[in-house]
């Protein structure tokens, strides 16, 4: 029997990633994400970026490393997007296909906000990688946890060793959430920014009322 593209459509799962500096507690909410959405019946897998295979985590591994001379720029963003291919071949896109909700920390705004914006790595360089790797897929959600710098990486600091990234200067960082704002600003119809600054309660209220919001648009759309 033959499937409709709008069948295919109403099956496929949905992608949904967490965003934001260091220290803005991505970690700690993808886990009530996950939980929000399998109470409500979803089936949901959550990942990570660098990483979520394998090879991915050994690159992440790489990536955050400490251990090695200065890593070029463009080396580090073609490592970060080979993890990304392996990640959206063999982990996304098998789980959404299946119609399997994915929630992962961090995805493609990570590399246009910390390579292009930290390192200053040109975007159409980026944009170039994205369309090679990703084709069109894209996130149906992405939540900005928004907190100053100096916030940030005041928590971050408090998580042990610092890693290759979080032992950046505090102008990357400036950097890297300017550039995060500025996508979410310019396409607020996939992005929610949430203050991650506000009482811990009150985040994940904000955040999953924004799940809430993307469930009720999913409902909306089916005949």
């Amino acid at each position: 029997m033959l499937t409709s593209s709008s069948d295919t459509a109403e099956k496929r799962g949905r992608f949904i990633c967490l965003e934001g500096i260091e220290g803005v507690g991505k970690s700690t909410h993808l886990g009530a994400v996950v939980s929000h959405l399998r109470d409500r019946g979803i089936p949901v897998v959550s990942t990570r970026e660098p990483g979520g295979t394998p090879l991915g985590e050994a690159l992440r591994d790489l990536l955050l490393s400490s251990n090695f001379p200065p890593m070029h720029g463009d080396t580090e963003l073609l490592l970060m997007f080979a993890a990304r291919a392996e990640h959206l071949r063999h982990f996304i896109l098998p789980a959404l296909e299946a119609g399997t909700w994915v929630v992962s920390d961090r995805f493609t705004d990570a590399t246009y906000a910390y390579q292009g914006g930290g390192r200053c790595i040109p975007v159409e360089r980026i944009a170039i990688l994205e369309e090679w790797v990703q084709g069109a897929v894209r996130p149906d959600l992405t939540i900005l946890l928004d907190a100053s710098v100096s916030t940030g990486l005041a928590r971050a600091g408090k998580r042990g060793t610092a890693d290759r990234f979080e032992q950046e200067t505090v102008s990357f960082f400036e950097r890297v959430r300017a550039v995060y704002l500025d996508r979410a600003y310019k396409a607020p119809h996939r992005y929610a920014v949430v203050d991650a600054e506000a009482d811990l309660s009150q985040v994940k209220s904000a955040l999953l009322a924004r799940i809430d919001d993307l469930l009720l648009r999913q409902a909306d759309s089916l005949p």
